[in-house]
């Protein structure tokens, strides 16, 4: 019964973000909008990690499972991705180095205001 109440909540802010993106005329996709619900609830405390908890684990563990049809379909077109497959390779490896550089520099960001701020804490 755990899992249903959690997954109805999951569910519940997927939904709300599917409204606000037929509500609101800009071009974001909903799983943003209910993304973004979901951590404002999360920082709020209208929803405790204790309640979304091991169902949004679950989801995430099958996360993988959910890419095999766009795959399937990335090789059903293969004719069309032909002429340009090397530049979409380059773009892809490109982007895939940036995006790890920045998320490093970022948390390493992060981690050390913590340190300091947990320094300043002991000082006082």
């Amino acid at each position: 019964m755990k899992y249903i109440r959690q997954f109805t909540i999951i569910l519940a802010v997927s939904f709300l973000g599917e409204i606000l993106h037929a509500l609101i005329p800009l071009p974001i996709p909903a799983s943003v909008y209910g993304l973004v619900l979901m951590l404002a609830a999360l920082c709020t405390g209208m929803i405790r990690l204790s309640h979304v908890e091991e169902t949004a684990d679950f989801l995430i563990e099958i996360m993988p499972v959910m890419f095999i049809p766009a795959a399937v379909g990335l090789l059903d077109s293969w004719s069309s991705l032909r002429p340009v497959w090397i530049p979409i390779i380059l773009i892809t490896l490109i982007t895939t180095i940036i995006v790890m550089a920045v998320t490093g520099r970022v948390t390493q960001r992060m981690i050390r205001l913590s340190h300091a701020s947990k320094e300043e804490d002991t000082k006082n």
